[in-house]
Formats: C-alpha cells, sequence, structure tokens
C-alpha cells in the first residue's frame, strides 16, 4: 500500500478560473480520507488529479516516494470507482471485473481466483453470470468496488459512489465500504457532499470551500473544535445554530447578549485571552442543537443561562424531537397590523433549532423556557469567521 503527499496543488483553467488553489496535504498508508464540501469546492477535481485524469497546473503529487505529475494514470497503481458505475452493459459480471486485469495479460487462472476472491469479499458470487441492467443499484457498486479490488492498487479513489443509491441502500453500502477498508488495509480517499457519509466512515475529512482547504482533522475533533464559522455550519445535522450578539462584562462575570436574552459564559471561558479583546464587540455565538435544553433540572443546572422561546415547529424523530424556536419573538396582532398597514419589524428575532428528549411535551404554539450550556458554546469573529474560542 502507499502514502501520498500533495504539495501546493493548483488547478487552473483557462479564463483565470482556479478551481484548487495551494492544496498541501500528507495521507498516511491504510487511511480512509474524505473530501467534502458543497459543489463546486474542488473536491472530485484533487480527486481526479491523483488519479491522473486532469493535469496538474501547479504543485507536486507523490504517492509512495514517486512523483506522480507526468505519470499516465494507468501506471500510478490506483483503482477509482465511479459515482455512475460505468460498467460494461454488454459484459456479464464477471467479465465487467476481469476487464482490467485482462488487458494487462494475466493469467486467465489468476483472474478467476482474484474475480471470484473479491465476489466472496462482497458477496455477490451468484451475480457473477447477471449483466448489468439485471441488477440493483446497490449491486452495480459492489460489482464496481469488486472491478477495483482484483487490481490490488496501492490507492483506492471513490468519486460519490452512493450518490445514486436511496438513503437506506447508502447507510448500507458505508458500513460495507468501511469494513472493506478494513479487510483490504488500503489507503483510501473517498469524494463526497454529504457530511454523514464523513462523520462516519472517514479516519480524517478535509473540508474545502471555493478549492481551499478550509480544516483537515478527525470527524470528532470537526464538530467539537470547528477553525471557523464554515467548517462549524457544514459540519453536524441538525446544523449549528449561529447568533449575532455582543459580549459584555458585568459584575458576576462575561455575557453573550442577543436582543433582550443574556447568557452568562463561564468563568473559564470569558477570562480566556482569546475572548478579553472582544469584550464590548459584536460577536457570532455558535450552539449546538443538543446544547440547548428544555428540562427543569436541566435549565436549573445552567444558571444564567436560561431564556424564553416561542414554539415555532415540532418535528418527532423517534429518539428525539427537534424544536423549532424563535427567541425573542415579536408578538403583535397580526389582522391590526395588516388593516393598519403597518410594517413589522422582525429583525431582532432569532430563530433556533434545540434536539430534546422524545419526551418534551413542548407542542407548536408553545411559548417555553430552555437554557443554553454555554461551556459548549462557540465564538467567532464577526469579520473574519475565524473561532476565537470553543
Amino acid at each position: 500500500m502507499a502514502s501520498l503527499s500533495l504539495k501546493h496543488i493548483y488547478k487552473k483553467y483557462p479564463g483565470g478560473v482556479t478551481a484548487v488553489s495551494d492544496f498541501n496535504l500528507e495521507i498516511k498508508d491504510t487511511e480512509f480520507i474524505i473530501f467534502v464540501g458543497p459543489s463546486g469546492c474542488g473536491k472530485s477535481t484533487t480527486l481526479r488529479m491523483i488519479a491522473g485524469l486532469e493535469e496538474i497546473t501547479e504543485g507536486e503529487l507523490f504517492i509512495g516516494d514517486r512523483l506522480m505529475n507526468d505519470v499516465a494514470p494507468k501506471d500510478r497503481d490506483i483503482a477509482m470507482v465511479f459515482q455512475n458505475y460505468a460498467l460494461y452493459p454488454h459484459m456479464t459480471v464477471f467479465d465487467n471485473m476481469a476487464f482490467g486485469l485482462k488487458l494487462r495479460k494475466i493469467p486467465k487462472e489468476t483472474i478467476k481466483r482474484k474475480v471470484e476472491e473479491a465476489a466472496r469479499i462482497l458477496e455477490i458470487e451468484y451475480l457473477l453470470d447477471r449483466y448489468p441492467k439485471q441488477l440493483s443499484g446497490g449491486q452495480k457498486q459492489r460489482v464496481a468496488l469488486g472491478r477495483a479490488i482484483v487490481r490490488d492498487p496501492k490507492v483506492f479513489l471513490l468519486d460519490e459512489p452512493l450518490s445514486n443509491l436511496d438513503a437506506k441502500l447508502r447507510a448500507a453500502m458505508r458500513t460495507e465500504i468501511t469494513k472493506l477498508h478494513h479487510r483490504l488495509g488500503a489507503t483510501f480517499i473517498y469524494v463526497t457532499h454529504d457530511q454523514v457519509e464523513a462523520m462516519t466512515m472517514a479516519t480524517r475529512i478535509v473540508v474545502m470551500k471555493d478549492g481551499v482547504i478550509q480544516q483537515v482533522d478527525s470527524p470528532q475533533n470537526l464538530y467539537d473544535l470547528p477553525v471557523n464559522l464554515f467548517v462549524a455550519g457544514f459540519i453536524g445535522t441538525s446544523q449549528m445554530n449561529f447568533i449575532n450578539g455582543k459580549l459584555e462584562k458585568k459584575d458576576d462575570g462575561v455575557y453573550f447578549t442577543f436582543g433582550e436574552i443574556s447568557l452568562k459564559l463561564p468563568k473559564e471561558k470569558g477570562e480566556l485571552d482569546d475572548v478579553k479583546p472582544y469584550i464590548g464587540k459584536e460577536v457570532i455565538a455558535g450552539v449546538r442543537p443538543e446544547a440547548i435544553v428544555d428540562t427543569p433540572m436541566q435549565i436549573a443546572a445552567l444558571d444564567g443561562c436560561s431564556f424564553e422561546a416561542y414554539v415555532d415547529v415540532t418535528e418527532l424523530m423517534g429518539s428525539e424531537i427537534l424544536l423549532y424556536l424563535v427567541a425573542n419573538k415579536v408578538v403583535v396582532d397580526e389582522n391590526l397590523a395588516s388593516k393598519k398597514n403597518i410594517v413589522i419589524d422582525r429583525s431582532g428575532e432569532q430563530k433556533l433549532i434545540a434536539r430534546v428528549s422524545p419526551r418534551s411535551t413542548a407542542r407548536n404554539g408553545d411559548t417555553i423556557q430552555l437554557a443554553i450550556d454555554t461551556t459548549r458554546m462557540h465564538l467567532f469573529d464577526k469579520d473574519t469567521e475565524h473561532c476565537i474560542c470553543h
């Protein structure tokens, strides 16, 4: 197997379009690396440069100790699995999996052994005589994986391989690919826009935006310690709540204030050297939905962090309830305002999402008491969007 090194990689297209900018990454042998980000962020372009399907404009790519910039794709000892499976419709599953080996003039006995071994690993032995049109989406994806496995490559490249599958099958295939990675002990580089796939499968995640790496870290660190507003908002389901407010110094500590609501920061957070310069200034607070609590016991434990909010919508998810809330809600008679042509100013209202127990009694239209666990609150610089503290 192999490690990879990407040093100051750029991809520039005619017309001055830069798809990937100054990409630097060291990938260890046997890692499962996932490139994640919104559409157009450069993740697939980077994968295609590793594969040799896109030319590197600037920078150096090493696989192991070998410089790969000018090496043909067939000589890079990589295997790529595409989003659309790319199976030959006129060939059986066996022949699709064997095709690359036949081109390399591998002996028939060896081809048969490799294909049957890969089919056994993927539990598709019974499909070897079928044609692609006779297969489901999940079966086609397994065949595409099998075609990559038989080549015994140093690196597996997977470009959004599950995006064509339904939600249930996608979840099952996530597990299968993770098991496959452990079994093969190979280096996997995987591209997706689905952050759930990234969080559940990767050893490390590369978060990209506009062709630039935002953060490279383990899934848990990305969730707990995002370096900026983009990473904080992209990682996590449901998305992190962002609240525009101000840090204020009071007699008993530092508070984050938005509208009529003030939340007391933990003493150690308020005294951080990185936080002190922002006292008296506007910042953005980031709060995960699970850091907003609604039970009397939890609220009592978070002294100085409680507030009232209007319940706009409740979503029962089985194991949890999502509360869509409005804090600092403007309460007016809508009919009266309409008759008198009064424009209602709702700019001070703050929408929030809370993840609470399925035993919660909150209902649509209620005004309820909540609290935010400010030990889990992130603060971001309003101008640079970089994280001030976690």
